[in-house]
């Protein structure tokens, strides 16, 4: 029982450090961001990280205390929230310089990695997992995580090439009928 405890607060401590690596990623990314949809996008992500590690820090307390991982539910209002960040961007990646989307799309690159990692990360936790709540808990997190790393690949669609991004998000088309 000891063992399963000290390997459960190993990984949450692990988790913690990854959302905390995270969120200053995203801080970084977005004080770089030249156009005002990534910074908020980003911002959102700090946000979103920084929750996450406020839940893993309840979590790694509750298991010290009570030597029992706390029933959590998760709030999916984080993917509404990282979708309204498009709404009202109209024409904002249109006057992005070549080297500022250069420069957005690295940036973009290395949080979807950053995202992939995590993710995974969050995969296996759910399957080492002792205990139902643990990995619920996880797979909800999981969820998450595929929803900011859906984000970005919004984002990178609309820097790239913003009017079929709207096409694609107003689903609207051309077909002439």
């Amino acid at each position: 029982m000891r063992d399963e405890q000290t390997k459960t607060l190993r990984g949450v401590r692990d988790a913690i450090r990854m959302e905390e690596e995270g969120k200053k990623f995203y801080i970084k990314a977005g004080d770089e961001c030249t156009n005002e949809t990534g910074k908020a996008l980003f911002e959102c992500l700090a946000a979103e990280e920084d929750k996450h590690r406020q839940r893993f820090e309840k979590i790694y307390r509750s298991i010290e205390e009570k030597k029992g991982w706390p029933d959590m539910k998760l709030r999916p209002a984080g993917r509404i929230k990282l979708r309204n960040v498009f709404l009202g961007a109209e024409g904002a990646a249109a006057t992005v310089s070549k080297k500022e989307e250069k420069g957005a799309l690295n940036a973009v690159a290395k949080a979807m990695d950053l995202e992939n990692k995590t993710l995974s990360y969050y995969k296996k936790q759910a399957e080492k997992a002792t205990c139902e709540a643990e990995r619920q808990f996880y797979n909800e997190l999981v969820a998450e995580e595929r929803g900011h790393y859906l984000a970005l690949v919004d984002y990178r669609e609309y820097i790239i090439d913003p009017a079929a991004w709207y096409q694609k998000a107003e689903r609207w088309s051309l077909d002439g009928a």
